[in-house]
Order: structure tokens, then sequence, then C-alpha cells
């Protein structure tokens, strides 16, 4: 099918934070790579010019980006602005009117989700929503109420065709690989079940922490701000069945699929932590109880993982910064080798930040007569110098119409399902020192055979194992 492809970019919140980082960068990729040659409007309530967003956008892609002089220059051609208040009409009666003929503009809302219906309205109202695409930022909704409350809105005045939820985990070139690594390899795939795997650890480890962004913290914590999306999506990407065709649906449909069958989690599932000095960061309250870090243990209650316990970690001022999943094999005993204790089963590392790295952990037979052997690591780091930024991906998705690597209204209900007992203030709070990998109370979540394995900034000989 034909999808006609937007012709302009709106985006509300050009003076924040997100566009700093990510927008405008993905921006001056996408004219480079040439997927981007129609106007491009900033919408924000900063009193700024034209002038001011250009500068700004400069200062992005010096810290951020890599400024590239001539995509830099075509990107400043094609942009526009206009500063209003998001509850005014006449913000919204000047952007149709920057709109001209344009029939099918890319609505960006880079804003927090408390004011989505407000702008959904105004573009309404002012006849801008009319053949529009919107793409709407983590997190959707605050709890499961919130994000079904937020459908009910967005559909008022967008089809569920048009509204593109955006997880820039899933336009991670790591990601992809991750989900082709997974279904291109037979041998992989054969042992990816109960019978023979004996657990997932997911990590997302940061060493910063909130970097003056402690108003926004105190209204999300770490289990919305990456626990319902970004986590759940990778345990849907890496159980979910092989979808039944290529078409963008079948793969949505399967992640899903995949969430339904998540156990809703309760108190004894989730260690919270915040760490110490957090209290004291601009916009915290004296008296938070907002996590910084979490530990999680999910349950997939299909025939496929019956027993299989899903483990994930997430936390602010860790030793390091890293993102890496670990998949443990079960270790069965073999009479006529010569071992000495429990040896660690095999397992695959895949590292999708800082890099991408895919590794299988393997043991081999040390010099000698005895049938003894040693542990080692077999490495291949995939990482190219032309990978694709994630929001470029995502918004070169959203622009042509292709929903694949967007969240459905489906999935994110079911991931708030999954964590809505468990929000807020549900659980015990404990305190860790920074630098650290969160409070000792994290253990009990697994066996003392099992232990935490952490990743480490660079790639390791083999992942240490924490008892």
């Amino acid at each position: 099918m034909n999808v006609p492809q937007s012709d302009a970019i709106v985006f509300f919140g050009a003076s924040g934070d997100l566009a700093y980082k990510k927008v405008f960068p993905a921006l001056q990729a996408m004219v480079r790579g040439r997927q981007l040659d129609v106007p491009v409007i900033g919408v924000a309530r900063s009193g700024w010019n034209l002038d001011q967003l250009k500068a700004r956008v400069r200062e992005s892609l010096d810290q951020h980006g890599g400024l590239d002089p001539a995509a830099y220059m075509k990107l400043c051609s094609l942009l526009r602005y206009i500063d209003g208040d998001y509850r005014d009409p006449a913000t919204f009666a000047r952007l149709r009117q920057a709109l001209g003929a344009v029939e099918r503009p890319l609505h960006y809302l880079a804003i927090p989700p408390s004011i989505f219906a407000t702008v959904s309205e105004g573009l309404a109202q002012a006849g801008c929503a009319k053949g529009a695409r919107v793409v709407v930022e983590k997190p959707f909704g605050r709890d499961l109420a919130s994000a079904q409350e937020l459908n009910r809105t967005l559909h008022r005045f967008f089809p569920e065709s048009a509204i593109f939820r955006i997880d820039h985990y899933l336009g991670k070139e790591s990601v992809l690989n991750l989900i082709y690594f997974r279904f291109a390899n037979s041998l992989i795939e054969a042992g990816w079940n109960s019978e023979h795997l004996e657990s997932v650890q997911i990590t997302m480890a940061e060493r910063f922490g909130v970097e003056g962004r402690g108003k926004f913290y105190e209204e999300v914590g770490a289990v919305r701000d990456v626990v319902q999306n970004h986590m759940l999506q990778i345990i849907a990407c890496l159980a979910m069945a092989c979808p039944s065709c290529n078409e963008h649906e079948s793969l949505r449909d399967e992640r899903g699929r995949l969430l339904r069958a998540v156990r809703t989690l309760g108190p004894s599932d989730i260690v919270r932590g915040q760490f110490r000095g957090y209290r004291q960061e601009p916009g915290v309250a004296d008296d938070s109880q907002v996590e910084t870090y979490a530990a999680l243990k999910f349950q997939i209650e299909t025939e496929r993982w019956a027993g299989v316990p899903f483990f994930v970690r997430v936390g602010k001022r860790l030793p390091v910064t890293a993102t890496e999943i670990l998949i443990c094999f079960k270790h069965r005993q073999r009479p006529v080798l010569d071992e000495v204790g429990p040896p660690l089963a095999n397992y695959f590392r895949f590292q999708l930040v800082p890099e991408t790295v895919l590794a299988l952990g393997t043991k081999v037979k040390r010099p000698g007569n005895r049938l003894a052997g040693e542990r080692i690591e077999l490495v291949a780091h995939h990482q190219r110098p032309d990978e694709m930024l994630p929001y470029e991906r995502l918004l070169e998705a959203a622009a042509s119409g292709d929903p694949t690597l967007f969240a459905r209204e489906d999935a994110v209900e079911e991931s708030w399902r999954i964590v809505n007992p468990i929000l807020g203030n549900a659980t015990s709070l404990y305190e860790y020192a920074p630098e650290t990998w969160g409070p000792p109370e994290v253990f009990r979540l697994l066996t003392p055979d099992e232990g935490w394995r952490d990743p480490v900034a660079v790639v390791p000989r083999e992942p240490a194992l924490v008892r």
C-alpha cells in the first residue's frame, strides 16, 4: 500500500531539553541523508524568534550531534518558528497560517504528557489535525487509568493509524540487531525456551544522576521513566514469537501478545532504591520517596517461558553507564567431566549501550590429562560509524507512516497493567551509595547461586558474578 509522506514536521517543545539533545541532531542527520526536505516548524512558549531557534540548533549540534555545516545551513533554510502559549488558540491559528498548503503535517509532541490533550485539541480546532500524524513521547500517562484516558483523548482527534507512541529504544540499531539475531539463526532460536534457559537478566545502568532535572524526575521515578517502556519493550523483543510475516502489524501483534502474557507485578517482585544525595538535587522534595533505582522480577505465563524469571535492574549513579542482557543457559551435569564445583553455565551476552556487542560464554578444556575446563567468552563487536540515530530512524518512519517501531495502544496499556500495582510508594524505599550497584536488599530477588551479573563500560572477558 502506498502511504503518503508527511509534507511538514511540526515539533512542540522546541526550546526543551529533548529537542536540544535528540531532535535537532536527528533532523540534521535526516537532512544529511536526504530524507528531509520539507518545512520544519518549531513551536514553544519561550519568547524566542527564528534566529534564536537557529542559534539553539547550532549549539545543540556542537554539543550532541557533531555540526555538519552544509547540513546545518540546509536545515536552517527549512526552519520556521512560532512562539506562543499552548492554551492560546492564536498560537494554533499562526501555525495553520505557517503550514500554508501543507496537507499532511507530522506533529511531534516533545512536551509533558499533561498537555498532550490541550495541544491535540488546539490542533483540531485550528484545522491542523486533518490528514496529520502525531508523535507522542513517553511516558505515555502515569498509570493504567491515565494511559487509557490519554488514548481516548487522542482518538477524539486522530485515528489510531495516525498516532505514533515513541520509545527510542525500539529505534536503536542494537535492539533491532537483537531481534534479527534471534530469528535469523536457527541454532539460537531452537534453544530459546524454558527447556534450555535458566534465567534472563537485563541491566540498564547510568553512572550519571538526574542532571538538573529533579523536578521532572520527581513526577516519574525509575519505574515510570524506563521500566514501563524501555525494559518491557526489550522483554517483548527477547521473548516474543516469530512474526508470521514482515508486515508492520505482525511484529506489533507479537509484541502485544507477549506483554499480555507477563504476570502483573506484586510487592514481592520489586526492590526500590534512592541514591544518597538525591534529596539535595534542585527540584527534589526533602522527604522524596521517588525511586532512582528499581530491581524487578518478571514472569511470562506461557508454556515456552514457564519458570524462566526475567530479572531487571535500572538505576542512576551506578558504577557504569551500560545496558546489557544476559541469557543464562541451564547447566547439566556430565559425569565424564572432571569438574570441581558447579561451573558457570553457558550464556549469551548482548550489550546494547554503550556499544553493540554479542558474546557467547562457554568453556574449553584446560591443557593436561584431566577433563577440566576454563571459561572463555567469544565476543563479536557490531558497531558501524554510519548507524542511524534512534530518533532519526523513528522520525523518518513516522513521516513515512510506518508504525512498526512504535508502541501500539494495546501494548502501552498492557505495560501499565503489569507495573500498575507497584507504582509510587506501594513498596519500601532503600538508600544506596552512589557508584554502587544499589541497596543490598536487591539480592532477595535471586537465589544465592544466581547472583547479579554486572556489566562494565568496556567489554569484559566474562561478566562479574556478585553473590
